[in-house]
């Protein structure tokens, strides 16, 4: 113990020669310094135990991060983004009924930080509920409901009144609010399971509408689904599921829509007639598996019509289900006189709610916010985001594990 307080003694004389030295400017002096600085080789640190240099470490490690976090904290946001919006070719119509879009919001879905980013469609596995609990799936219900709400004031504020899911807020501002129940909803499948879970679907959707509070217009809108290698057997079962199965306030709220594959809106008039289910009009659905009906005709039976396009040099048919990001005319049908005043279009387009302000713009229909607007992407893909057709099935067996999906039955 002796011997280390002399060491260090030692050491701490040799530190005050060193500064005094290192004072002077002569060779001898220089020269004198570097011996000295060589020869000592002995720090405080010698004389702390392991320990306690474990916790100086770490004060040290935390004082880097303190002062990384603040060099963080002072960073200036990013200004926002000047977009440069190009005219539109300006258009003339008799059409005075309501514009909507559909699932989000591209301006407050795309919010920067992420943690400002607004949409009402978390959703979760059964695993992560398993592994979080019911109280996290809650909250996720929750934020999805916050969201909803700001969702439904900026469309007020940009005068959008027609888009799905919402509450009191829409029936205040008067929005029409509908779902759409996701393709594995199968009310004509042949395998009982499956049409039992699709009830249960559309009972959700039911539920969730009428919790809200939304009225009668609030419809939920579904495809025929499946054929299973006979389409009027196939609809029989979807009559049948319809006519004697669902409860009345679920089938009061259904409505039927035509698809680009398997039932067009030939297909689906006669069921809506004898059901009386109303019949959600696709123009883009009905260019691609058209009916012999012209589309006026079929409009007069209409609930709500959708107004897609195809996307810019689509050739084939898969190429030609993925919807363009904008459209850019109305469908000449609304021009007629018994059509124009009331009907509901809902815009099927990439750009969501810029679809809907695109058309504003070009037939002067209401206002629009300039802060609002985004600029149109300049390459359009000719993708689809959705279901693919699946090429490598094999046999009959895989053909109707395709169709059915199988995903309702464990619902």
């Amino acid at each position: 113990m002796e011997d280390i307080a002399q060491r260090r003694s030692a050491r701490i004389r040799t530190q005050s020669k060193t500064v005094v030295i290192a004072d002077a400017t002569s060779d001898d002096v220089i020269r004198k310094r570097k011996r000295i600085s060589k020869e000592v080789t002995i720090d405080d640190d010698d004389f702390v135990s392991p320990k306690a240099k474990k916790k100086k470490s770490e004060k040290s490690q935390d004082d880097v991060d303190e002062t990384s976090n603040k060099v963080k904290k002072s960073k200036r946001p990013k200004p926002e983004p000047v977009y440069v919006i190009p005219d539109v070719e300006k258009r003339e119509t008799q059409f005075r009924g309501r514009l909507g879009y559909a699932c989000l919001n591209t301006v407050l879905r795309n919010k920067k930080p992420a943690s400002e980013s607004v949409f009402c469609s978390r959703t979760c596995r059964i695993d992560s509920i398993k592994k979080n609990g019911m109280d996290w799936v809650k909250e996720l219900g929750r934020k999805n409901v916050q969201d909803l709400i700001t969702m439904i004031q900026w469309n007020e504020d940009n005068k959008i009144r027609f888009l799905p899911e919402a509450g009191a807020l829409a029936e205040k501002y008067g929005h029409r609010l509908t779902s759409h129940p996701g393709q594995f909803t199968q009310l004509g499948s042949p395998k009982p399971a499956v049409v039992e879970s699709s009830i249960r679907e559309l009972e959700y959707h039911c539920q969730m509408l009428e919790l809200m509070g939304v009225g009668k217009d609030g419809v939920t809108i579904l495809h025929g689904g499946g054929v299973y290698d006979d389409k009027p057997a196939a609809i029989e079962r979807i009559k049948t599921t319809i006519r004697d199965v669902l409860p009345k306030n679920v089938r009061d709220r259904l409505v039927l829509e035509n698809d680009e594959l398997c039932y067009n809106a030939e297909d689906l008039l006669p069921i809506c007639e004898e059901l009386d289910v109303p019949l959600v009009f696709d123009y883009h659905h009905d260019a691609l598996n058209p009916s012999s009906i012209p589309p006026a005709t079929i409009i007069e039976a209409r609930q709500r019509d959708l107004c897609p396009e195809p996307r810019p040099g689509a050739i084939t048919l898969m190429e030609r289900r993925a919807h363009a990001d904008r459209c850019e005319r109305l469908p000449d049908e609304v021009e007629l006189e018994d059509v124009a005043i009331d009907v509901d279009l809902m815009i099927e387009a990439k750009d969501k709610e810029q679809a809907v302000l695109h058309l504003y713009r070009i037939y002067g229909l209401e206002e629009v916010k300039v802060e609002s607007l985004r600029p149109p992407n300049e390459n359009q893909t000719k993708e689809t985001k959705g279901r693919k057709s699946n090429k490598k099935a094999k046999g009959s067996k895989a053909k109707a594990n395709d169709e059915d999906s199988g995903g309702l039955s464990e619902v």
